[in-house]
């Protein structure tokens, strides 16, 4: 892998750590406390402090993943928010808006992103000079639309598991829930790890990756 492929990939592995992981860890923190939570602010993650949502396994996964694959794919977490249910407004719908605040948050990153990525895109000429800006934010989008897309795949112990199981029935919920918490990691396994490189998963989400991407920078 050259140096011109590497060096991005490591500007943005730095900045999804210091910034996009954390901001996404503190939406989850700042929705809880807003919905009558302060389990996450009784443990300091009210903050987008990075130190506070670090997880030393989750981005070490990320940060080898994203420099592996030369800044196209990356898998890895930060530090799970506390949050407890029963404190929450709402009930089980309270519970879902803590969980889409998280990959929302990243939605936003990619949009902040690419504002500036859309009129480097308009101005080829200075798209070139600035080569090395252009590549970051072209991988800090996709990375973060990754993450929000992920994230809302609506198998526990994403996000997008406590967002479903608000949307269907309380009846229907309940009967789902301990299954897909039971098989969860199964499931994820088999959705993103098979068949190996062209996996169902990543067939599913790489279409709408695309489409996203193509919807914010212009393309």
């Amino acid at each position: 892998m050259s140096f011109d492929v590497l060096l991005p990939a490591i500007i943005v592995v730095a900045v999804m750590l210091l910034v996009a992981f954390p901001i996404h860890e503190f939406a989850h923190a700042l929705a809880a406390y807003r919905l009558g939570d302060g389990t996450a602010r009784m443990f300091g993650r009210v903050t987008i402090n990075p130190i506070a949502h670090f997880d030393p396994i989750g981005g070490t996964l990320f940060a080898v993943s994203v420099l592996a694959s030369g800044g196209s794919f990356g898998f890895g977490w930060a530090k799970p928010t506390p949050v407890n249910p029963l404190n929450l407004r709402n009930g089980r719908h309270g519970e879902a808006l803590v969980a889409a605040a998280g990959p929302l948050a990243n939605l936003i990153l990619a949009v902040a992103a690419a504002i500036p990525l859309r009129y480097l895109a308009a101005n080829l000429e200075l798209a070139e000079q600035v080569a090395l800006l252009t590549r970051v934010l072209i991988i800090f989008v996709q990375l973060n639309i990754i993450l929000m897309l992920f994230n809302f795949v609506p198998v526990p112990p994403l996000d997008g598991s406590k967002v479903m199981l608000a949307l269907v029935n309380p009846r229907t919920a309940w009967q789902l829930r301990p299954i897909l918490e039971q098989y969860g990691i199964f499931i994820l396994f088999v959705l993103f790890f098979f068949p190996p490189n062209n996996s169902i998963g990543g067939q599913i989400l790489r279409p709408i990756l695309d489409a996203i991407f193509g919807f914010l920078v212009g393309r």
